[in-house]
């Protein structure tokens, strides 16, 4: 493989960017070499997504463009792997409707790379398993070299009946704790500061293990590391989020004040017909007991709308949850159908214009609220992560606050390059939607900022 050249388009989650990652660090130890340009490369991937329906039309789209390009170049290979192929449906669909498609496999079975690279250049070839197993010992091309994913566990047992993640990722699998730690022992002794931790719910980390451990546990093991300076994780289930993780987030230095608490729907009747496992009135005393510890914390959110049977009465409380629990910021989608899962086969099933239109004023709302809070970091001093220059503005550095918010500050001296991994304490000077500005405070050691980004507007009650 000396010589040839690899691009890998990757769609969907971060676990689908931490696969990808493992993908590239195979590749390049067969002797590839990546590009960024599709005329040059030797091998084109796609790592898909099931999630929602848009995705998969954007990737068939894509492939189909590159059917010229095939013609041009019949040694070309091109695959489908991840989510997509894991449904029986997206496999026959692959098999008739697209004859460019060289090579297909899942989310189980990407250490069986190699060998089907080679099975591919006689023919087309189709290898997905149904069951996954954890692989410990695959290479990986880091896409960063200050933050980095690590998995700890794979697969849902939850079933929520719109989600085909536990179709297409499998049953929970927790990996070992000393593999995982071996891991980012190794990430902190290759200079990477923040970790984040990845599960479809990481509150089950621990479960089917022969080692009595849990996720809160596990995180006081990880804050033991030398070298990393910032912790963070997702997802958690609400439903299982613990009183042992919320003392976690209070009292770990190393882990960062952002909770990502999926709420999904604010009616109990959706919630309960998407099989949650919570109430409203459930969720919000949670926000309560996590503010109450945790005051200054950013909570994060997915929301649907939509969803098969939704009334207008049923949005409004979706939108009367957002503004009590008052989200930093929320992923928000319309409800998309999948084969396979049962809230496909229900019932009334909400128009498109109509989920269109929801979504527009759920939008609308929490990108009001989204200002309001940045708002309340003006005047505060936060401890900022140093990723490198601005995007927009070489002068200018670029980092990231420990509830997530971006922050870009006037580049005091020197090199930006020079400034990258550095923690600092920048006060806030303007506060816009999704970015904060500031300036360095030089004379304050950025140690001595109190755990937490300072911030006023979240009262001990969880300001419900």
């Amino acid at each position: 493989m000396n010589g040839k050249k690899y691009l890998i388009f990757t769609y969907g989650c971060q676990m689908n960017a931490r696969d990808s990652e493992t993908i590239a660090g195979i590749l390049n130890s067969l002797g590839y070499s990546a590009t960024e340009r599709e005329e040059e490369a030797d091998l084109i991937l796609f790592n898909t997504c099931s999630v929602r329906e848009n995705p998969e039309r954007k990737i068939y789209g894509k492939v189909t463009e590159l059917r010229m390009l095939k013609e041009e170049k019949p040694e070309l290979l091109i695959g489908i792997c991840g989510c997509m192929p894991q449904q029986e449906i997206e496999q026959e669909r692959i098999r008739e409707k697209h004859p460019e498609v060289d090579l297909v496999f899942g989310t189980h079975n990407i250490s069986r790379l190699p060998q089907l690279l080679e099975q591919a250049q006689d023919g087309r070839i189709l290898e997905v398993w149904t069951e996954g197993r954890t692989e410990e010992s695959l290479p990986a091309q880091r896409e960063d070299d200050l933050k980095a994913f690590v998995n700890i566990m794979y697969g849902c047992n939850n079933f929520c009946s719109y989600c085909i993640v536990p179709y297409t990722r499998g049953r929970e699998r927790s990996r070992e704790p000393d593999a995982i730690l071996a891991e980012i022992q190794a990430l902190a002794d290759a200079g990477y500061k923040e970790i984040t931790l990845l599960g479809q719910n990481v509150n089950s980390y621990g479960r089917g293990l022969s080692q009595e451990i849990d996720f809160a546990q596990l995180l006081g093991l990880v804050g033991e590391i030398g070298g990393i300076e910032r912790i963070r994780f997702t997802t958690s289930h609400p439903k299982d989020v613990s009183d042992r993780l919320i003392e976690a987030l209070a009292t770990e230095p190393k882990l960062c004040e952002h909770l990502h608490l999926p709420l999904q729907a604010g009616s109990d009747r959706i919630l309960s017909a998407m099989n949650r496992g919570y109430t409203s009135a459930e969720y919000l005393e949670l926000v309560a007991r996590i503010r109450e510890r945790i005051p200054h914390i950013a909570l994060t959110t997915d929301l649907i709308v939509g969803f098969p049977t939704e009334s207008e009465e049923d949005f409004a409380q979706t939108l009367k949850m957002v503004e009590e629990v008052r989200y930093d910021s929320a992923f928000m989608f319309a409800y998309s159908p999948r084969v396979g899962t049962q809230a496909a086969t229900l019932d009334g099933q909400v128009a498109a214009e109509v989920k269109k239109e929801r979504l527009n004023r759920l939008i609308q709302l929490q990108n009001k609220i989204s200002g309001q809070v940045s708002h309340e970091y003006l005047g505060k001093t936060c401890e900022i992560l140093v990723e490198g220059a601005s995007p927009k503005d070489p002068r200018a550095l670029f980092g990231r606050t420990r509830t997530n918010r971006a922050c870009i500050f006037p580049l005091p001296s020197g090199d930006p390059k020079s400034w990258r991994g550095r923690l600092v304490p920048v006060k806030i000077t303007r506060a816009l939607t999704w970015t904060l500005h500031g300036v360095l405070e030089e004379e304050t050691d950025a140690k001595t900022v109190p755990k937490g980004d300072q911030r006023s507007g979240h009262s001990g009650n969880g300001s419900l």
